[in-house]
């Protein structure tokens, strides 16, 4: 299916948390959403290290039409990538 004008145009935004497992690590999960599937992304925060139980966790801010993020999203869940966010209170298409 070819997206319509608006749906190639109408750009949006998400915050979300990453929880990144060790098998990973070594994986490009974060350039994958730039290049495969045409998102901007932000990496707003990050913890890595002893402090996170061997998980990666990364606070990102992801731009792209709604499909790409959809995309995107299921690209992550496919790996069993744990993602965290909730609907802005301020109800301006951003998650946090």
């Amino acid at each position: 299916m070819i997206p319509s004008f608006s749906e190639k145009s109408s750009v949006t935004q998400v915050r979300l948390r990453l929880h990144i497992p060790p098998c990973y690590h070594q994986e490009p999960v974060i350039s994958q959403l730039i290049s495969t599937h045409s998102l901007t992304v932000n990496i707003t925060g990050a913890m890595l290290g002893e402090n996170t139980d061997g998980h990666g966790c990364f606070d990102l801010e992801l731009q792209g039409s709604v499909a790409e993020i959809d995309r995107g999203l299921t690209y992550l869940e496919s790996l069993n990538i744990k993602i965290l966010g909730k609907l802005n209170a301020d109800g301006d298409a951003w998650w946090y």
